[in-house]
């Protein structure tokens, strides 16, 4: 893994700015290194801007406020500081911060509610609050974040978005709504995930002279995963291969009326790579299902009786998308459910799997649900799923067993308690908010398991395909109307990476 690529929590990141400051690199060194890296970024992306505003609480992330001030003014930029705490009261690092901010000329008031910011303003710098924050955010906090997202000016964060946490991506009440965040030291885990996308904006990581071997030696949560992974996971195929090398998957799903779900499940993963692909399903989806991909082999299913054997045959089977909850589902849930091998359960099958299987666990398998999904799984509210996604996930697992994919935006993977199986994903896009996403991503997952993928790993690239491909597909034509069965092509081309 590439210490780049590491999440922490901030409890670890502040172990790591210690340990870097018992190495012998003074912490006000950091503070000056955050600043400049910070204003480095804020040149980079806004040339042209002449005006800064910076807005500094207590504490080193109101340092960095006051170094970038410091840094920016001494470059012959405008630069006003708005204090919420009063600057004669900051201790450590920050109080040198200050100092070093007055000694450069820059001009320094108390903000108060009325303080309306210039339309003149070509930057707003978020200093505010940094990575401890946990609980709700309080007066005079709250007003000064709202003036800051009512500016209409761009925003960027230090370190991290005030208002969001560092640890879960949840909000802690209105959160500052940056275009640009600058994080220092390493990444955090809640940058990524949870309600953390609609607030960070871009993000930039500047690791400071935090040592890459502190970085690798230290503990963390999880990964990000990056784009490059694909290029070792999905290795060239032999000039000897053939399909009964690249697996046989089973689709089982599609009652009556619902028939799209899984004709797309399988159709997506053919088209990544699965030697063989059947799909069991109501007779009246047969024609359709050959007419959409003639390279399927499609088989009645009346009830569990008639995939039995196709289950036996199956290298793994997917089960869920249009299932229904019903007999016709129940039976073919249990069919499922009573042989052995690996499965991939999703949509309805979760549904199914909690009200008769609850309890069961197994190593093998992947459990898909998005936060609706795991709420059900779990007997708790969804907004108490998206207070801390990462331990929704984990409860899922310890109940379970097997992979867990938690949908949504910052799509979790967890296939235990150790960070080496924690993923997320950074890709994807608000265009994948229509229906049939989870059936593609199901069939993405599925064709990597049967060809031969570990459950982690089959979850891990095919959620970052997944979002790849409608990252792609995006920028081609846009989000709005984005179609599910957009992605196979898109997908089909991430999936070949040394192709």
């Amino acid at each position: 893994m590439a210490a780049n690529a590491r999440l922490y929590s901030a409890e670890q990141v502040q172990a790591l700015d210690q340990r870097t400051i018992e190495q012998g690199v003074p912490g006000f060194a950091l503070m000056m290194q955050a600043g400049s890296a910070a204003l480095d970024e804020i040149t980079r992306r806004w040339p042209r801007a002449q005006r800064l505003c910076i807005f500094c609480g207590s504490g080193n992330n109101g340092g960095d406020g006051y170094v970038v001030a410091a840094l920016a003014h001494r470059l012959g930029l405008n630069v006003r500081i708005l204090a919420l705490h009063a600057p004669d009261q900051l201790k450590g690092e920050a109080a040198d911060a200050v100092q070093l901010a007055r000694e450069s000329g820059v001009s320094i008031d108390d903000w108060h509610p009325e303080i309306e910011i210039p339309s003149e303003i070509d930057v707003i710098v978020d200093a505010l609050l940094g990575t401890g924050t946990r609980g709700e955010i309080r007066s005079p906090f709250d007003r000064a974040i709202a003036s800051i997202n009512r500016s209409g000016a761009p925003v960027v964060a230090l370190d991290i978005p005030s208002g969001l946490h560092a640890d879960t991506g949840a909000l802690l009440g209105e959160a500052v709504k940056a275009d640009l965040t600058v994080t220092f030291i390493a990444r955090k885990f809640g940058l990524y995930t949870g309600q953390a996308p609609d607030v960070t904006g871009e993000i930039v990581l500047a690791p400071l002279a935090v040592a890459e071997s502190t970085l690798t030696e230290s503990g963390h949560v999880g990964e990000l995963m990056l784009a490059e992974r694909l290029q070792d996971t999905l290795p060239r195929r032999q000039p000897t291969t053939y399909k009964g090398h690249c697996g046989h998957l089973l689709v089982v799903g599609g009652q009556p009326g619902f028939g799209g779900s899984t004709i797309m499940s399988a159709e997506t993963a053919a088209r990544l790579g699965a030697g063989l692909v059947s799909l069991a399903t109501a007779s009246v989806h047969i024609p359709p299902a050959l007419t959409r991909c003639p390279e399927m082999m499609v088989h009645e299913a009346r009830n569990g009786l008639d995939i039995e054997a196709l289950v036996d045959k199956a290298t793994a089977v997917l089960i869920g998308p249009g299932l229904g909850q019903g007999a016709w589902g129940q039976g073919l849930m249990q069919a499922v459910m009573k042989a052995e091998g690996p499965r991939l359960v999703d949509a309805d099958g979760l549904h199914l799997l909690a009200a008769g299987y609850a309890g069961e666990r197994r190593d093998d398998w992947i459990l898909t649900p998005h936060p609706g999904e795991a709420a059900m799984l779990l007997d708790c509210s969804v907004a108490e799923v998206q207070a801390d996604r990462y331990q929704a996930a984990l409860s899922l697992h310890r109940l379970y067993g097997g992979v867990i994919v938690l949908k949504g935006a910052g799509t979790l993977v967890v296939g235990g308690e150790s960070p080496e199986e924690c993923f997320i994903s950074p890709f994807g896009n608000p265009g994948m908010a229509s229906g049939g996403m989870g059936d593609v991503l199901g069939g993405m997952i599925a064709s990597l398991l049967v060809q031969g993928l570990s459950p982690l790993e089959a979850a891990a690239s095919g959620v970052l395909i997944h979002g790849l491909a409608a990252d792609d597909a995006a920028r081609d034509q846009g989000e709005r109307g984005l179609l599910a069965s957009d992605l196979a092509c898109y997908a089909r081309r991430r999936a070949n990476p040394g192709g």
